[in-house]
């Protein structure tokens, strides 16, 4: 019941972070695309063991504490989505996927925030960015690169690269 209760209160406090930090709708007929308005600037761990970006995540949240991040190289108003990126409570994240699964894929928020190369952009107010931060390091991360790096189109091929500071988990 305790962890129920802790699960709660995180989804509440993303909740809380992304909406604070969301501009206004366009309109009141807005899609799926809409409310993407926190933005974190981070780099990745390719899968050929290069650090790429610092990459643009653009995350609003989806479903039970979900963040989903729409992933840019820059801030260009014509920047290509080139990939996709879930902040998922560690609790859900560590029940749901297997180990295997999870050390070749996730990525812990906490590491990959004390690195120091994560960075929450467009809010002034360094006590919500804190706070922002401490909510993001209680999640684990998952990247779906969509667009290979120096590719001029994507063709289909989808990679998962990591956190730069990814640790395995042993249990």
């Amino acid at each position: 019941m305790c962890r129920f209760i802790r699960s709660l209160s995180l989804f509440a406090m993303i909740g809380v972070f992304l909406f604070a930090a969301m501009p206004a709708p366009a309109s009141s007929e807005g899609g799926p695309a809409e409310g993407f308005g926190l933005h974190v600037q981070a780099p990745h761990m390719m899968t050929d063991g290069t650090i790429g970006g610092p990459f643009h995540h653009y995350c609003k949240g989806v479903a039970d504490g979900i963040l989903q991040c729409l992933l840019f190289k820059s801030t260009d108003p014509k920047a290509p989505l080139i990939g996709v990126e879930y902040f998922v409570p560690k609790d859900l994240a560590r029940k749901e996927v297997p180990l295997i699964q999870w050390n070749r894929n996730f990525h812990d928020h906490e590491v990959e925030i004390a690195t120091g190369r994560v960075h929450i952009l467009d809010i002034e107010d360094k006590n919500k960015v804190a706070e922002i931060a401490a909510v993001a390091s209680q999640t684990d991360g998952v990247i779906y690169q969509l667009w290979q790096p120096g590719q001029k189109t994507p063709d289909g091929t989808v990679t998962i690269p990591n956190s730069v500071g990814h640790v395995f988990r042993t249990k």
